[in-house]
């Protein structure tokens, strides 16, 4: 038999995204899933009676909260070191991915991880011990990186993966990307989050909102820079029911993250090399969740326009490019470049 190609056929190549809000795996064997960021654990006897589970994660998790001590444990990219369960969590979620897409029982695993750009450093040990009993190798990358190598985007380019926790930048100029190459920033989905809850509680001092609501309300109504249709959504006021409509809300909150990214764009572009500038202002691509928000890239150009003019164009896949890209970067990454466990 011949060693190397049983090694070959042995090895699994896995992709991961672990993300403040979404987590995603892609692996060579052709599967692929992602999950939000949560771990459940039952409350007490009569929870886990009732759920007839030990743990639940992501949405299952979410929608049976109020009988879960419920972890998200990852705070704008960063695994929240001493906050109760946040390590146990994250290993869970590692675990739960890689289970769903079924590696073989004798196969070995070499993932690369995509994290938050300016969190390598401090995440790289955390995420090493909380992977290492389910692989053999690990690299750790930052997430704009994996989507830019995802889309070929190796050269003349400007990555910004607009996350939960954090928005991520990253020039791709033909090499690997240092430190200088990147740049994070904390207004994100959160962020959004955060301006959503704190309007509609001013406008509506009795409704019972809270964060989660806040988010959903974003998810599914979110947009940018003018719509016709009014954004019509139920709040609880006092135990009934009212229709509203929270259309300027919705916006303002949006709308709150562009000018702190267009600003970072112009700084990042005005640290290159004038002679590459322009070609790198005219391949600016957004990844991530937040990327989805209605009219973003139009947007974030049209404010650009006020400092020169831009391309800015969103990606095809946000919720698996940064997963698939890891992949991809498994795939050929060189053998040094691996950090066996």
């Amino acid at each position: 038999m011949d060693r190397g190609n049983e090694s070959q056929n042995n090895m699994l190549y896995v992709g991961i995204d672990l993300g403040t809000s979404r987590s995603a795996i892609s692996a060579n064997n052709g599967n692929r899933n992602w999950i939000e960021s949560y771990v459940g654990w039952p409350k007490d006897f009569v929870a886990a009676k009732a759920l007839g589970k030990p743990i639940l994660f992501g949405k299952e998790a979410l929608e049976n909260r109020l009988s879960l001590n419920i972890c998200r444990p990852i705070d704008r990219g960063v695994i929240r070191k001493g906050i109760e369960g946040s390590e146990k969590a994250v290993k869970e979620i590692i675990k739960y991915l890689i289970d769903q897409i079924h590696p073989g029982s004798d196969c070995k695993i070499n993932a690369v991880v995509g994290v938050p750009a300016e969190s390598l450093n401090s995440n790289r040990l955390a995420i090493k011990e909380a992977i290492a009993e389910y692989v053999n190798a690990l690299m750790v990358v930052s997430e704009p990186f994996a989507i830019a190598y995802s889309a070929d985007l190796l050269n003349h380019a400007l990555v910004i993966d607009i996350g939960a926790g954090t928005t991520d930048f990253c020039i791709m100029h033909g090499t690997i990307p240092t430190e200088e190459d990147q740049k994070t920033i904390f207004t994100a989905g959160d962020y959004i989050d955060e301006q959503l809850l704190s309007s509609l509680t001013h406008k509506f001092p009795g409704a019972r909102i809270n964060t989660h609501m806040a988010r959903q309300l974003k998810e599914a109504h979110s947009f940018v820079g003018g719509l016709e249709e009014p954004v019509i959504v139920d709040i609880s006021i006092g135990g009934k029911t009212v229709k509203t409509d929270i259309k300027e809300e919705i916006q303002r909150a949006c709308e709150s993250i562009v000018l702190p990214i267009a600003e970072t764009v112009v700084e990042l572009i005005a640290k290159m090399e004038p002679g590459f500038q322009e070609k790198t202002k005219k391949n600016v691509v957004l990844g991530g969740g937040s990327s989805l928000i209605r009219g973003l890239a139009s947007y974030l150009e049209k404010q650009l326009k006020e400092y020169a003019p831009y391309h800015v164009r969103c990606i095809s896949d946000p919720l698996f490019g940064g997963a698939d890209g890891a992949l991809k970067l498994a795939q050929d990454m060189p053998a040094s470049y691996w950090q066996t466990l």
